[in-house]
């Protein structure tokens, strides 16, 4: 099986913690030559300095604030190097209801997560092509298959995302170039964590109680590390992933109630 990212250089979104992190390490120890993408730049400086670089790859970053679109896309008109691999991976809208949501909390979800995928793909699928290999990863949720309650604004956007995802799957695969959408279920990030006190303070039970009933609901019986995540992602950025297209890749522990 082909794993070898040698000589392949990818781009990391949302890569300063959590399965952005893990993703960007996974990436680099498979022989990819990573750029970090995210909003603070002492955070970017401190895990670019721990990524690996088993062939001596030059790791870098840059700083983007999802939600500015205007501004990410100023910054990528800077960017001329070509890149094979992009990992789309952006925080989540907050919770809540979908009936009680203002207008503009759809608006700027759009913009964070559809909107600034859309720039970044534009901006690299140049590049893709004329390498004749490219890798399109977006981390969304398993709430493309099966809505969470309390995620109104996040159900809505992330199924935007997955529609998106899969109609340009269907136009690129002539040029070499692959998008899929890895749906992460409940993963012990700084997103969950919120969650979980979010949970906690509204129910009035306590945060052992909350993660417990989450843990409940997973057939595998726990809450992923990021980086079991962060494998799916990395395989499908491999060659050996080459004939994988358009599918969404639950990291679920089987929780998802559907296929």
């Amino acid at each position: 099986m082909n794993l070898d990212l040698n000589g392949r250089k990818a781009m990391v979104c949302g890569s300063t913690q959590g399965i952005g992190k893990a993703a960007a390490v996974e990436l680099a120890s498979l022989g990819a030559t990573v750029t970090l993408v995210a909003r603070n730049e002492e955070k970017l400086r401190a895990v670019c300095a721990e990524l690996p670089a088993p062939t001596g790859q030059k790791h870098g970053y840059f700083v983007a604030d999802f939600q500015l679109p205007d501004s990410l896309r100023e910054q990528l008109q800077g960017v001329r190097e070509p890149f094979h691999i992009l990992v789309n991976n952006t925080g989540g809208p907050p919770g809540g209801p979908a009936l009680t949501a203002a207008p503009d909390e759809f608006v700027q979800a759009f913009q964070a997560h559809l909107l600034c995928n859309h720039l970044l793909v534009q901006s690299l699928v140049p590049g893709m092509k004329a390498a004749g290999y490219g890798r399109i990863i977006n981390v969304i949720s398993t709430s493309v298959k099966i809505p969470i309650r309390g995620l109104g604004v996040s159900n809505t956007i992330r199924g935007a995302v997955a529609n998106w995802s899969k109609t340009l799957a269907t136009e690129l695969a002539p040029f070499g170039i692959t998008v899929n959408n890895v749906l992460p279920g409940a993963s012990m990030t700084a997103r969950l964590d919120s969650i979980i006190t979010s949970r906690a303070q509204k129910s009035g039970k306590t945060r052992e109680e909350v993660i417990q009933e989450m843990i409940d609901e997973i057939p595998a019986g726990r809450i992923s590390a990021p980086e079991e995540v962060a494998a799916a992602i990395a395989f499908l950025a491999t060659p050996a992933a080459g004939y994988i297209t358009g599918i969404n890749v639950p990291v679920d522990g089987g929780r998802t109630g559907s296929l």
